[in-house]
């Protein structure tokens, strides 16, 4: 249990701002309250907060209040805090507090982290700034903007009802005081594991928040990784490991975990640079050969905002198919990768208005490959039929503009042997009641042919809370294929099986969806209302979706 720091005085300190100017807190001894806000250039919740302190200082700066920012965090250099203030417009003084020594003083640990504190230099308030975003989500409903309310009843003379609230976000980077011994390390035992799991999407102009690519890299960021893998939420990963074996498994190992953890522990060597693997090559054009045809997702790019919740964004392509076409790899390539966290690109069908859900040719999701079929196994789509782009979009603190694409790569009829079926367990009826946080819903699939399956795929909005693949052959056998005991709307994960599972005719496969639409679900846009089926992420839907092929060639 941490100290309240709340009555705290904090003595003055004087820091170099991101040009070099030294910035004092006696400079402000005429303000009526202070706003000590610790930040870091790439922790992903302090660049979305950077410009809403700016609104707040704009707001308040003729009644007496200053916002000084201050980065404390040792992997973030002058250069990187400068084109953080300029990125992102930051309105008020950002600090570097080398050393971490105003830090350490205030007793400081997350970025963002507040310290309100009075014309006395007393600490009146501590925490956060509003409850909008947390770590891994957004808040739907208004957040309640507890800086605000705290600087309003703080300025008004009046007891501050909420003075104390938990800073959630990054661990500030400190400098560390253990001397670097052991075997274990970076170059011989953390890089390999990094090349392997993270830095697929940590690497620079990938959506993950830092890059993880060097030595260099990761000093400063290891409080950050212990407590992201301690939590499971990196790599993202929900499966219950006590069923089902997968081959796009992204769970780091018992042994890995323990030397990442040792490493740490041992002040983190660097060790023998001739140990150093060699770095992962990535594709930098498409992954998949080059394709047959690339279509946008519409004319002009869309604008994504610096901060806020986008819900999915959709856009229609007629890709003037005139006969049917036969694909046999697909890429959706998004243009902003920092802000595209996934694409789907559905089939609207020949006269239809809506989506098929079950024909989802393409799929991007960071650190996901591409769709390759081999082997004469296609998906085939009619002529005349549209495509539907579903872009899932996450704001970073920096407007900016995508036009993502897809490309595809097509086979000739005649050397197609089977069709890739998508398949689904959907039901649309049902009625999540207000307040609800266990409600159940099922769906079922039946197979009516011989087939094999590939991979599940589940897929619910923001009060999901999990996802459960049961079958039943027709010989009485049952087993669980699939358990999510904790789904999350923001990765939309396909879970490919490590050997194709054969499903005979009248096979049964039911999925059990658990929802969470009580207060308790910080990512519930709503919980005084019931929720049904709908498109919109306030709304919600029940699928399990599957791939399969038959067992028998087709053609």
């Amino acid at each position: 249990m941490h100290r309240s720091r709340i009555g705290d005085h904090v003595e003055s300190f004087t820091l170099d701002n991101c040009y070099g100017k030294s910035v004092s807190l006696d400079d402000f001894s005429k303000a009526k309250a202070i706003a000590i806000v610790f930040l870091g250039t790439e922790c992903p919740l302090a660049k979305l907060y950077g410009p809403r302190l700016t609104a707040i200082q704009e707001q308040y700066a003729d009644r007496g209040v200053q916002i000084i920012g201050i980065n404390s965090n040792t992997q973030d250099s002058l250069t990187e805090l400068a084109a953080y203030v300029h990125r992102h417009e930051i309105g008020f003084p950002m600090l570097k507090d080398p050393g971490n020594r105003v830090a350490d003083a205030l007793a400081a640990e997350r970025t963002p982290e507040v310290f309100l504190i009075d014309h006395e230099r007393v600490v009146r308030y501590h925490g956060r700034i509003d409850d909008q975003y947390g770590v891994g989500y957004s808040k739907e409903r208004d957040a309640k903007p507890e800086l605000t309310i705290a600087l309003d009843a703080l300025l008004a003379g009046k007891q501050i009802e909420q003075p104390e609230t938990e800073a959630v976000g990054c661990h500030i980077g400190r400098v560390k005081q253990t001397v670097p011994t052991g075997n274990v390390t970076f170059t011989k035992d953390i890089a390999p594991i990094l090349n392997d799991k993270c830095v697929n999407c940590h690497r620079k102009g990938e959506i993950a928040p830092f890059t993880l690519t060097s030595y260099e890299d990761v000093l400063g960021w290891e409080d950050t990784i212990l407590e992201v893998i301690a939590d499971n939420r990196m790599p993202p990963w929900y499966a219950d490991p006590a069923h089902g074996k997968f081959a796009n498994d992204a769970r780091l190992s018992a042994r890995q975990r323990q030397l990442i953890s040792t490493w740490v522990d041992n002040g983190m060597p660097e060790g023998d640079p001739n140990d150093l693997p060699a770095a992962p090559q990535f594709a930098e054009g498409w992954q998949i050969q080059q394709p047959d045809q690339v279509i946008t997702m519409r004319d002009k790019p869309f604008s994504v905002p610096a901060e806020g919740v986008l819900d999915y964004q959709r856009f229609v392509v007629d890709p003037q198919w005139q006969e049917d076409q036969y694909i046999v790899s697909s890429e959706a390539r998004p243009d902003k990768r920092d802000v595209v966290h996934h694409i789907l690109v559905y089939v609207i069908p020949p006269g239809k208005s809506r989506r098929d859900l079950r024909q989802t040719l393409a799929g991007y999701a960071p650190g996901s490959p591409p769709l390759q079929l081999e082997d004469g196994i296609a998906i085939e789509v009619k002529a005349g039929s549209k495509l539907l782009f579903e872009m899932h979009y996450t704001p970073n603190g920096t407007a900016t503009e995508d036009l993502s694409c897809v490309g595809f790569r097509f086979a000739k009829k005649a050397d197609v042997r089977k069709r890739l079926g998508g398949r689904l367990a959907a039901n649309t009826k049902f009625e999540i009641p207000a307040g609800a946080a266990n409600h159940t819903v099922k769906a079922t699939y039946v197979a009516r042919q011989d087939e094999n399956l590939l991979s599940m795929s589940p897929h619910m909005h923001l009060r999901g809370k999990s996802f459960r693949y049961d079958v039943r052959f027709p010989d009485g056998r049952e087993d669980t294929l699939l358990n999510v005991p904790n789904y999350d709307f923001n990765w939309q994960l396909k879970y490919i099986l490590d050997e194709p599972l054969t499903l005979p005719k009248g096979t049964q496969i039911e999925c059990t969806a658990v929802f969470d639409n009580s207060e308790y679900n910080l990512t519930n846009p709503d919980p005084s209302q019931p929720v049904r089926w709908g498109d919109q992420s306030f709304e919600e839907m029940m699928i399990g979706f599957m791939d399969t092929v038959p067992v028998k060639d087709e053609f």
